[in-house]
């Protein structure tokens, strides 16, 4: 026996057979599944705490149920020892043995009964199956004589070409042939067949003779038009195959004057001719509708047949002058023909309410026809269209693209030119409005729209595909050779020295111009891809994209705004000189902020307030702050580095200039563009520098306390960064000794503190001041670099970031930046000395004392 468990189902169907369904209880004990939660039960049997004075109420009935259960399982284990008696076992087996015989014994008697059934109706069977073939023979001797009597009656009407009533009979003939075609092997059968083909081709050769007349009429005899059309009904019956021959004699008749008139080897089918070709067929249609066109059915499309003919030879003949043509093809002649012939064939599309294509497609097929139209011909040497767009783009550009060779030519502007800025100069150059974007890239979109509407009325496959391309190499052009190269500090100009103080406001909206045209070109080129995507055909949808091209148009934002860094650059290039020849080390006392901060203050909020109302997309005036911030915040720090040594007074002088120039850069995005990320930014990097301030202020006496200062305000346990702060603070060299040993000693013990921090990537020998803005020209020069052409944007660190790249801003106090939170397993211990190799192999260069 299976040891497999019963279905559900047979469980169900044994407890209803032997009653035993389970009554449903309201206690919940009696379902101890594996879902039991005594919790539950507990808290429906004392919900509340009122509840808890029943506890020996409940405590008795669950004694009862216990003593009900018990007894319950005594009586089933008496059942069950009663149902394992092993007389009544074998009681059970001999039953089932009988009931297995009796299934025998009647599954016999079944078989017997069966044969005797079988044997009675036999002579019934074979009756009924008689009777079957008799009715069969009846059906098919009837047939066969309605057969053989429309046979009779079709020659009779063949004899008076009675051509309505033919169709009837004839079809007639053919539907009832067709119950037979599996019995021509019966002799009569064949015979009735063969008669039937022969009064077909009979009839087809009445037909032949009388389309003949029709098509070429005899004015002695000539044939009725309802004859004709009472012939085409016969010829529908006859087969689909002998109206596509009667259709095709007709079209080859009616064209047949058209082939002599308009051969491609004669004047008249020349391409200034192509005008008469299509207006020849227009006569053509016009006769044919109103004369033998209302002889045939409708269903026959004898109009279309005749157009997709016509299409036939027209387009061969056009592939064939078109060819000849050759080089001496010109544009006009190809443009108009192409025109004539897009327009004839949008006439024919509008009178029969059906695409050209469409009818062509279901016209009869050949061969030698094709479903194109005749504009198709003219495809393969669409390439002299595509060539004249390149030489008119080429001409429209030629004046915008020769300032480069004017550009390059240019003598860059004297270093000393000191001549101030007068109040006629400023006004002069603020009568002139700036535009927002350059005339030439309205025009060359708009002149793209135009010949990309013009190309898709005449072709929507390779040719705009291949202007498509053309498109993108002009594009291509003009943000390398005109959006680029305008910008003149592209040219190889030098930088205006620190002497020039003047802005150049011309350059200045000259940038700020080719930033918005450079950003109208990369989002018009995405509406212009979209566009030709939506009118080319689909085999080349996927291979149409403007991205490289977007892309140089973003490569020149960042050109532009490049210049305006430079400009900036060269504003605060006096401040920042003036800055550098100050005697830190003498100074004595504090005395508010110095001078050259608020010079500095005032040549950025000038430069930044020239250029915000010149750009329009707010995000590059974002971008450019950011920029902005860092080249300053560079320039500050490089300073201060190469002015060294500070002294205490020094740097808490510099600490508050510092303060100054913080609120300047976060003051200039002003309330419409501020963010929170620009605040965030420019926070950090002066958090870090007043951190380093702060640790250079602090006196070194006693020692304990200027280290313990340094790794909270640094946080970390760098010998080289510690001896950067002694080097920056002007500590002579026998004490740095002292200290830097006191230092090992004390951060020996701090396994808290990292081994660096933003000081390592401090630069003591600072780059200059043209590398800095190359820095920042580079697309490492901001932290919040520009949008790409795909939408998205890439995410490099500015100059200000490389040179405290650092995790966070140190704070004043507290914990050391960077530190961990938690203790480093002892596997990982930081390694004290880390830089001892460093310390023994000698002193750096810039730890000497200066010179006297």
């Amino acid at each position: 026996m299976d040891n497999d468990e019963l279905s559900p189902e047979i469980v169900l169907s044994i407890q209803r057979v032997l009653n035993l369904e389970s009554n449903s209880h309201d206690d919940p004990l009696d379902d101890l599944s594996g879902d039991f939660i005594p919790i539950d039960i507990l808290n429906g049997f004392f919900p509340d705490e009122a509840s808890l004075g029943h506890i020996d109420a409940v405590q008795a009935q669950l004694a009862k149920n216990e003593l009900e259960l018990r007894r319950e399982i005594d009586s089933l284990q008496e059942e069950l020892k009663r149902d394992q008696d092993p007389g009544r076992m074998q009681l059970i087996q001999e039953m089932i043995s009988d009931l297995l015989g009796q299934m025998s014994r009647i599954r016999e008697k079944a078989t017997e009964s069966e044969a005797v059934v079988r044997n009675i109706t036999k002579d019934i069977q074979v009756l009924d199956l008689a009777k079957k073939n008799l009715i069969l023979s009846m059906t098919t001797l009837k047939r066969l004589q309605m057969l053989v009597n429309a046979l009779t009656q079709l020659e009779d009407l063949i004899q008076d070409k009675k051509y309505d009533e033919i169709a009837q009979t004839l079809s007639a003939v053919k539907q009832i042939s067709a119950a037979f075609k599996p019995y021509t092997s019966v002799q009569r059968i064949s015979e009735v067949w063969r008669r039937i083909q022969e009064v077909q081709g009979e009839i087809r050769t009445h037909l032949d003779a009388d389309f003949d007349k029709f098509y070429i009429p005899d004015p002695i005899h000539p044939i009725k038009p309802a004859q004709i059309s009472a012939a085409c009904l016969v010829a529908d019956v006859l087969g689909p195959e002998v109206r596509t021959h009667y259709i095709g004699r007709y079209v080859s008749l009616e064209l047949k004057e058209y082939r002599r008139i308009f051969r491609a080897t004669d004047e008249a089918g020349g391409l200034d001719n192509v005008s008469r070709r299509f207006a020849w067929f227009r006569r053509l249609l016009t006769g044919h509708e109103t004369e033998a066109g209302r002889v045939f059915p409708v269903e026959w499309r004898v109009d279309w047949e005749l157009f997709a003919k016509f299409v036939e030879i027209t387009r061969d003949d056009m592939s064939i002058l078109l060819s000849k043509a050759g080089s001496s093809l010109t544009v006009k002649v190809l443009l108009d023909t192409l025109q004539q012939t897009t327009e004839f064939e949008l006439s024919i599309a509008k009178k029969w309410a059906t695409s050209v294509d469409e009818i062509l497609k279901n016209t009869s097929a050949t061969p030698s026809r094709t479903s194109k139209t005749i504009s198709s011909a003219f495809e393969p040497h669409m390439g002299v269209f595509v060539d004249a767009q390149d030489k008119a783009l080429s001409d429209m550009l030629a004046p915008h693209r020769s300032t480069k060779a004017a550009l390059s030519k240019a003598r860059p502007r004297p270093s000393l030119d000191t001549t101030p800025r007068t109040s006629e100069d400023t006004a002069d150059e603020s009568a002139d409005a700036p535009v927002p974007v350059l005339p030439s890239s309205t025009e060359l979109f708009y002149f793209y729209g135009q010949n990309l509407d013009q190309c898709a009325k005449l072709s929507t496959g390779k040719p705009l595909f291949d202007l498509c391309k053309v498109h993108k190499k002009w594009l291509r052009i003009y943000a390398e050779d005109v959006l680029v190269v305008t910008n003149p500090k592209r040219t190889g100009q030098p930088v205006r020295k620190s002497i020039d103080t003047r802005v150049d406001l011309k350059e200045l909206r000259q940038a700020c111009m080719l930033i918005n045209t450079a950003d109208y070109c990369q989002t018009t080129a995405l509406e212009l891809e979209e566009k030709v995507r939506e009118k080319v055909d689909d085999e080349y949808k996927e291979q149409v994209t403007f991205q490289a091209e977007r892309d140089l148009f973003v490569s020149a934002i960042s050109s532009s705004i490049t210049t305006l860094l430079r400009e900036l650059e060269s504003a605060t290039e006096p401040s920042f000189s003036v800055m550098a020849r100050t005697a830190w080390p003498t100074l004595n006392q504090v005395s508010g902020q110095s001078v050259y901060v608020a010079e500095l203050a005032a040549a950025v909020e000038g430069i930044i307030d020239a250029i915000k109302p010149l750009i329009e997309q707010k995000k590059y005036l974002r971008n450019l702050f950011d920029k902005a911030s860092s080249l300053v915040l560079t320039k500050f720090t490089n300073t201060m580095v190469k002015s060294r040594p500070l002294k205490d007074i020094g740097a808490e002088q510099l600490l508050i200039d510092l303060q100054t120039v913080k609120a300047c850069l976060l003051k200039i995005p002003g309330d419409s563009l501020a963010s929170s990320s620009y605040t965030r930014s420019v926070t950090k990097s002066t958090t870090r520098l007043e951190a380093l301030l702060k640790v250079i202020v602090t006196p070194v006496d006693p020692p304990e306390g200027f280290i313990l200062n340094y790794t909270l305000l640094i946080g970390d346990a760098s010998f080289s960064n510690f001896q950067k702060i002694l080097d920056l603070k002007g500590t002579p060299l026998p004490e740095q000794s002292s200290l830097l040993d006191s230092f090992l000693t004390i951060t020996s013990t701090k396994n808290e503190l990292e081994s660096t921090s933003f000081l390592s990537s401090l630069d003591m020998d600072p780059t200059t001041t043209t590398q800095i803005s190359s820095n920042l020209a580079s697309p490492a020069g901001s932290r919040v670099s520009l949008p790409l052409a795909d939408g998205g944007t890439s995410t490099p660190m500015g100059p200000a970031e490389s040179l405290f790249a650092a995790l966070g801003s140190p704070p004043i106090s507290g914990p050391p930046t960077g530190a961990s939170t938690s203790a480093k397993p002892d596997d990982q211990r930081r390694e004290v000395f880390s830089d001892f190799r460093r310390f023994v192999s000698g002193f750096r260069r810039d730890t000497l004392p200066p010179p006297s």
